[in-house]
Formats: C-alpha cells, structure tokens, sequence
C-alpha cells in the first residue's frame, strides 16, 4: 500500500530538507527517508538500526552493510536489498564481492566466519529461529559472541525494515539514487 502521505504530509522544515537534498545530490528523495521522517515517534527504529550498522563492532561498516543486504535478499525486499548492497559496493570498493555474496552465499569470496554468520542470519530470517546448535557453529568459524549479538541486532533492524518497506510499497530508486544514498549513509550513518 503506497502511503501518499509520504509524498506530501511532512513539515515545512522537512519539505525544505527535501527539497535541499534533491538540490545537492540531483536525486529524488527515497521512500525509506520520508519515512524515517514523518513520524519519528512511530518509525522509532533509527536509534537502533544505527546502533546496529555504526555501534562499536568488530565487524566494519562493509560487513553490516552486506548483512542487511543479506537478509533484504532473504526477505526478498529490493529496495533494501539495492540500498545496502549500493552501501556495501562503496564500502568495499568491490562490486564483485557483493554480487557474489547476494548470488551464492557458498561460493562467494568472504571469510569463513562471515558466511556462517550470514547463514545464521538467512535462517533466522526464513525460519524465525535458531538453536545452540546454531551459534556454537558460527562460533566455531572464529566469530566472537559479540559479533553474534552485532550480527543479530542488524538482522532484527533489517527484518523491520524491510518488512515496513514491503508494506508501504517503497519504490526502488534509480542506481545513482542508490548510490547517492549510499554517500549519505556512509558519512552519517542512520540518524
């Protein structure tokens, strides 16, 4: 369901902000900052999807960035799937790594402990949960407890977001528009 309130229902101060944005990038505002920005009180997630993607981590921005790229895959989101797979690209500086990871998660070329991570993450997202089994095999790739629990708070932000991006039936913005976004979201983060 496309929310028209979201083409036209903000503050002055935000229309304005828009209106800048499009200024200086020469892309059009997305759907997931009109959002964002409409009612913060009710999309209250930003506090925590930028706590989860630029929190202290032993995992770099790149790798949260392809986590949430991973599981809008799962999800099967495009919008979220092109803003954070455009994010990681610029992170990485390596478009081939992303599209590999996307594609076939065995054969992609990421570490070891990334992938059982991201495996993790791929069937907590289809199936809802995971077992100790589970995290003693992510484990067992070298990835501390806490990057578990890093990992696990970016697919929780992810599988809300992207679940709100379905609903609200968010477009999927050009490349460049991705790509502008990605700039964005890499000099400040999801605040």
């Amino acid at each position: 369901m496309r929310l028209t309130v979201l083409e036209r229902g903000h503050r002055l101060r935000t229309k304005a902000l828009f209106t800048l944005v499009r200024l200086v990038s020469r892309q059009p505002v997305v759907d997931a900052v009109k959002l964002a920005l409409y009612r913060r009180e009710f999309y209250g997630a930003g506090e925590l999807t930028h706590e989860a993607m630029r929190g202290p981590s032993a995992w770099s921005v790149g790798d949260r960035e392809l986590m949430a790229a991973f599981v809008s895959t799962v999800n099967q989101t495009p919008f979220c799937t092109a803003a954070h797979s455009a994010t990681s690209r610029l992170w990485y500086g390596d478009d081939a790594k992303v599209t590999a990871t996307l594609t076939d998660l065995q054969t992609a070329p990421i570490d070891e402990g990334l992938r059982a991570t991201l495996g993790l993450l791929a069937k907590l997202t289809r199936e809802h949960d995971v077992n100790p089994d589970d995290i003693r095999a992510v484990l067992a790739h070298g990835v501390s407890p806490a990057q578990i629990s890093d990992a696990l708070a970016v697919c929780l932000a992810f599988n809300i977001t992207d679940r709100l991006a379905d609903a609200f039936g968010f477009d999927l913005a050009s490349p460049e528009a991705m790509t502008a976004g990605a700039r964005y979201l890499l000099k400040r983060g999801y605040r």
